[in-house]
């Protein structure tokens, strides 16, 4: 007698092409890169092949190893990673998801990146924390004209060159940050590591860092106290003369998630670093990488909210239960569609903020709604992305409780973004912060949604909801995420009733703004065009 016939179960989606999705292709068109299509759909292709997903999986399930000490007792401070971690690096810095587009003179620079890190993500999260350090060091390291005309160019480099060697003499660089410390927290004010400076123009560095980003990178921002208070600092991990800078890597932090990548504690025992900027305007500084790493922090988000839905469509068009197909099933059909609603969302607003970084340099209209929008976005988005892992997962039930579904994974990935670079209280505050330090977000916002009026009468009670909120200032820190809240859902529907398929734009504002919908996914209204919006969440698979 056969007792293990399989039956019922779901095809594998791999091979499929990530980049098959609607809001992502019209975004990146509609913020002026159709020029760069062609290799995120190459990207796609490789992100949900078979390889990358081997690479991703193998990655998380052998995490970095760090190695204090080589055999014969000397400081090595090495941290070795599976053979598959630099293939994915390497897929990353060759198709110029770091600093390349600093160097790229094309418009549309940055949405093309944000569509490919988007994309790429898709193979693994982890490896994406260097790469976006590397893309955000850029503008911050330009406070130092010196320091960016020697390593901008290799910061943009398509060759990925790993190893421990003197800077200039690499074919390309990988970049951190290190800022926080354990008694400071968020509070990086409250720094205790110091500056001492030297005869050469340099400084001698003294310090612990209770979270060091991506500890094998070439070089780090880092924050001290100097004796004109808290400044920025260049550190290589290789001296000009060769020698090892003094970081030592005390250990490697075990966390929920984000496995593949080497998060650090690590000591400067006197390190030679450079200023960068002025001095005593350390926070001004790297507030221009923390800035950009917050971009990615929403692109990561709804990388994984279109991963997440996809697998749950994939799942449900392939599972039959109680006599029908899962996707057929009017319960499934509502979670579904609202787990594709709130990815949509997130991805049309991520191209905005991306375009707005594309224009920024030029038009202070743009700068300045990037300045509000990338808080309040950053708050919002990332938020939202571990109740989605968590109800994607359950659409696969115990198959997704499984660590082989890849779900289990998603799922440890989704609070990461809220956390890094201004976990939720901090990323609302900032907002309330350039409100009333640049008025003038306050008015890019309000120019940007009100271009949606007219167009759907719940979104424009939901502007006008706005703007009573901003005019009442009393208890505002107390009511600082209720605002935020507010100002990022207004966002992302003015985006979705202009640019959004029209089902998904009805879905969003009648339920994220006119609120009929309750607290859980799948509790859609009566009368959303389902089939619609679930189109949007099928991939092909080969």
């Amino acid at each position: 007698m056969i007792t293990h016939d399989v039956f019922n179960q779901v095809p594998p989606l791999v091979p499929f092409d990530a980049s098959r999705n609607p809001a992502l292709i019209e975004g990146l068109h509609r913020e002026g890169a159709s020029w760069a299509e062609a290799e995120v759909r190459e990207l796609g292709a490789l992100a949900g092949g078979f390889a990358a997903q081997e690479w991703g999986r193998l990655a998380n399930d052998y995490p970095p190893v760090l190695h204090t000490h080589d055999r014969w007792g000397h400081r090595v401070d090495e941290v070795e990673f599976h053979p598959h971690w630099h293939d994915l690096m390497n897929v990353a810095v060759t198709h110029g998801l770091h600093g390349s587009p600093w160097l790229d003179e094309r418009p549309g620079a940055h949405t093309a990146r944000a569509a490919k890190f988007y994309t790429w993500g898709v193979a693994d999260a982890g490896h994406m924390c260097p790469i976006s350090m590397t893309y955000a060091v850029v503008p911050a390291l330009r406070h130092n004209p010196e320091l960016a005309a020697r390593f901008e160019p290799l910061l943009g480099s398509r060759t990925y060159d790993f190893g421990l060697r003197e800077p200039s003499t690499k074919a390309g660089l990988i970049a951190g940050m290190s800022m926080t410390e354990k008694q400071g927290g968020s509070d990086v004010r409250a720094n205790t590591t110091t500056a001492t400076p030297q005869p050469d123009g340099s400084h001698r560095i003294v310090g612990h860092k209770w979270f060091t980003s991506a500890p094998m990178s070439d070089m780090f921002l880092t924050l001290a106290q100097a004796p004109g208070g808290l400044s920025c600092f260049l550190l290589p991990r290789v001296l000009p003369d060769g020698t090892r800078n003094p970081i030592r890597i005390q250990r490697l932090k075990d966390k929920l998630g984000n496995k593949s990548n080497a998060s650090s504690e690590i000591e400067y025992e006197n390190a030679t670093g450079w200023l960068v900027g002025a001095e005593g305007a350390g926070v001004k500084t790297i507030i221009e990488m923390v800035n950009m790493t917050r971009l990615d922090c929403v692109i990561g988000s709804a990388t994984g909210m279109r991963f997440g839905a996809v697998t749950a469509v994939h799942h449900a068009r392939h599972r039959e239960a109680f006599g029908a197909k899962l996707i057929d099933q009017p319960a499934m059909r509502n979670v579904l569609a609202d787990l594709i609603v709130e990815s949509d969302a997130a991805t049309t607003v991520m191209m905005r903020l991306a375009g707005a970084t594309d224009r920024a340099g030029s038009d202070p209209g743009e700068a300045a709604l990037r300045r509000i929008a990338l808080a309040i976005t950053k708050y919002w988005v990332c938020k939202r992305a571990p109740a989605h892992a968590a109800e994607a997962l359950e659409c696969l039930g115990g198959n997704g409780y499984a660590e082989e579904s890849g779900m289990p994974r998603l799922y440890r990935e989704a609070p990461l973004m809220s956390i890094w670079e201004g976990s939720g209280n901090v990323a609302a505050l900032d907002a309330l912060r350039a409100m009333g330090r640049q008025p003038e977000t306050v008015e890019a916002y309000f120019a940007e949604v009100g271009l949606a009026r007219g167009a759907d009468p719940r979104l424009d009670d939901a502007i006008d909801r706005v703007g009573k909120e901003l005019t009442d200032l009393s208890d505002i820190e107390y009511r600082a995420r209720r605002v935020v809240e507010l100002m990022a859902l207004v966002l992302q529907g003015a985006q979705l009733v202009r640019h959004g398929h029209p089902a998904v734009a009805d879905a969003f504002c009648a339920t994220r703004l006119s609120g009929d919908w309750g607290i859980a996914y799948g509790t859609l209204p009566v009368g959303v065009d389902t089939g619609a919006i679930l189109e949007r969440g099928f991939v092909d698979t080969h």
